[in-house]
């Protein structure tokens, strides 16, 4: 495991940030292979070329496929061993939708007008053979809290250890140094929200709003966010890389959270979307999820050889 030779799974979330969700054109697998080679191929002159001019934006871009994509971009390449279609997740009360999606672009920088330069000039190669399925336009809220209020990112893991739930290891060689993207768009009641007391917030969420501090068990509702949300095996608890970002047009009451999980197995992140739905998590109750899907971030050594066409 090298965190250099992967793209950009386990940093900062950014100040400014766009996510784009792409699905292929029917068109014909050699115009669409030939296309997305070049596509790779550019966007990593783009990436040098955006951080040689804005060296203090601090850029940074993952871009990944879906199982769909993989099979038809890359009909006779081996897989990574836990892609697949992300399917429906459901529970007797809440539905984790999975919609379409074939190509995945996470681009952050402190910069707005950065973020937007690099869409841009990426869209300039993948216009012709994709359509548009979302954009997504998030920021980052005061000193880092979620939309709703409450401190986000406390309970994952420092920078240090990032990369060992982040980035595949040789348990897969082939795809070593990539990660598994799960992407999911959420809105939420505000009115709902902002009508309960700040102890009740707590409760649900299970800390403290202004201070961030931890309650104790028996302060927070038993469906509290950090109760359903953790998962544990054999007395373990499993982690990814969560980089929760607001989003919202206020003036006509759109607001909503876009959770990225990036992880190095996709089987813990299902875990914990399993056991929100479970649990009934709390911000499941004044919430609508819109959109869902799982996609393979390679590694930069992979993404040079789809450039080079070698997974074709």
């Amino acid at each position: 495991m090298d965190a250099k030779l992967a793209q950009d799974v386990w940093k900062d979330p950014g100040l400014n940030v766009s996510f784009v969700v792409l699905n292929l054109k029917d068109l014909a697998r050699d115009e669409l292979q030939a296309a997305v080679a070049e596509f790779v191929d550019r966007s990593q002159a783009i990436i040098r070329s955006m951080r040689i001019r804005n060296p203090k934006d601090q850029l940074q871009v993952t871009i990944g496929f879906s199982n769909h994509a993989w099979d038809i971009l890359f009909p006779n390449a081996q897989k990574p061993k836990e892609l697949e279609t992300y399917q429906t997740l459901a529970s007797d009360q809440y539905v984790m939708p999975a919609t379409a999606g074939d190509v995945f672009l996470h681009v952050r920088a402190t910069s707005e007008a950065v973020v937007y330069e690099v869409v841009r000039q990426f869209m300039i190669f993948l216009r012709p053979i994709t359509d548009v399925f979302d954009e997504t336009h998030g920021f980052r809220f005061l000193e880092g809290r979620s939309i709703i209020g409450f401190m986000d990112g406390t309970e994952a893991p420092a920078l240090d250890d990032a990369t060992n739930y982040a980035i595949i290891g040789d348990e897969d060689p082939e795809f070593e140094n990539g990660s598994y993207a799960f992407a999911q768009k959420w809105t939420h009641n505000m009115d709902f929200w902002e009508h309960l007391g700040v102890t009740d917030q707590e409760k649900a969420v299970g800390r403290h709003k202004f201070d961030d501090l931890e309650l104790e068990d028996e302060e927070k509702f038993h469906n509290a966010h950090n109760v359903a949300s953790k998962l544990e095996v054999d007395g373990v608890e499993q982690k990814i890389i969560r980089m929760n970002v607001p989003f919202s047009n206020p003036a006509s009451q759109h607001t909503g959270t876009y959770f990225i999980g990036y992880a190095r197995h996709w089987t813990v992140t299902k875990g914990m979307l399993e056991q929100m739905l479970e649990k009934d998590d709390y911000l499941l109750t004044f919430s609508e999820i819109t959109s869902g899907q799982l996609f393979f971030i390679p590694a930069r050594p992979l993404l040079d050889r789809i450039a080079d066409g070698g997974l074709f």
